[in-house]
């Protein structure tokens, strides 16, 4: 049989009040309580109706995360790290998916607020930085909490220094003896696009190596754009050594080109992206990336949120570390 908060309430020697004070993590518990309560909580694997608690605290116990982002990758490794916390403030999670024009995703977000009700939602880029959806949900009143956003000033969540993690990538590339370096961006109003191009420029100036405005193309962060990309790179007079992608599913588009003609990789060209998400160690060669941990950063925004939730002014905006991962699909330039 399911447990119930008298059973918890009864093995820990409390009210039951006291347990859900303990579960809502409300101050002005003692430590040890809050211990013996979550120790039966454990133990009984009792988990809270979030219905009865919704009714009884004008709360739906419900995050949602908002996102329109092309990388399925990513955007799974945020949903697990999400859930993750979730779970363990017993809290749902609903998924919000937005159209591209403003119509719609003013009309998804009205659709998903009225039905979900979510205490608070997780933003991803590009919606970080989006104005209708900003202005939605600063107008709603709802809190929440922003991933990698272009404007950190005043917000919560979490980011990540990605334009010096983009300098170190190039600096090993440039090591390695390239000169002829392309870029491909990503989508335009991601502020990764600008922080992760700022890096490449940075690398190529620091280097002393002249930029050539026929290695930079505009990608779109998905794995079609990234061979649409590589194909216009390799089709050069004189093409690139080293291509670096914004992000892995792009690197992973280019990778199927140089397969589809000919080319080894890193033999021939090397490879390299951005995220290290799960396509990064599948595909083969396995690809020299940058480690940015989407699924902690989900986690951690979430907590942040829930912060907030609890108690208005909370949470903050926490920095996580990367850590760039040189693997096979990079290598000395062959020609």
């Amino acid at each position: 049989m399911r447990s119930r908060i008298e059973d918890v309430a009864a093995a820990a020697g409390v009210s039951m009040k006291t347990v859900s004070r303990v579960l809502n993590h409300e101050p002005n518990v003692r430590e040890e309580t809050r211990r013996r309560v979550l120790q039966v909580v454990d133990e009984l694997q009792y988990r809270p109706n979030l219905s009865a608690r919704s009714l009884a605290g004008q709360r739906s116990y419900t995050v949602a995360l908002i996102y329109n982002n092309p990388s399925l990758n990513y955007l799974m490794e945020v949903q697990g790290g999400m859930l993750d916390a979730c779970r363990a403030n017993h809290y749902n999670l609903v998924l919000v998916p937005l159209g591209a024009s403003r119509p719609r995703r003013m009309a998804d977000l009205d659709a998903a607020f009225e039905h979900f009700a979510p205490d608070g939602a997780v933003l991803i880029p590009p919606l970080t930085d989006d104005a209708v959806v900003l202005e939605f949900l600063q107008e709603s009143g709802v809190p929440f909490a922003c991933i990698a956003p272009r404007q950190g000033e005043g917000r919560i969540g979490v980011t990540m220094e990605e334009t010096a993690a983009v300098v170190e990538l190039m600096e090993g590339l440039i090591a390695l003896g390239h000169r002829r370096i392309a870029h491909i961006k990503g989508a335009p109003t991601h502020g990764a696009c600008q922080w992760r191009f700022r890096g490449y420029r940075q690398a190529m100036r620091e280097a002393g190596l002249a930029e050539d405005p026929a290695l930079v193309v505009q990608g779109a962060f998905s794995f079609e754009s990234g061979m649409l990309a590589a194909r216009h790179l390799l089709d050069l007079a004189e093409p690139p050594t080293a291509i670096f992608c914004a992000n892995d599913d792009m690197a992973a588009g280019c990778v199927r080109v140089a397969s589809e003609r000919g080319l080894r990789v890193p033999a021939d060209v090397s490879i390299c992206g951005f995220d290290d998400s799960p396509i990064a160690r599948h595909i083969h060669p396995a690809l020299t990336t940058v480690r940015q941990p989407a699924a902690e950063m989900g986690r951690l925004a979430t907590l942040e949120l829930l912060k907030r939730i609890r108690m208005s002014g909370t949470g903050t905006m926490v920095r996580v570390a990367h850590e760039v991962l040189f693997r096979e699909s990079t290598g000395r330039p062959g020609r």
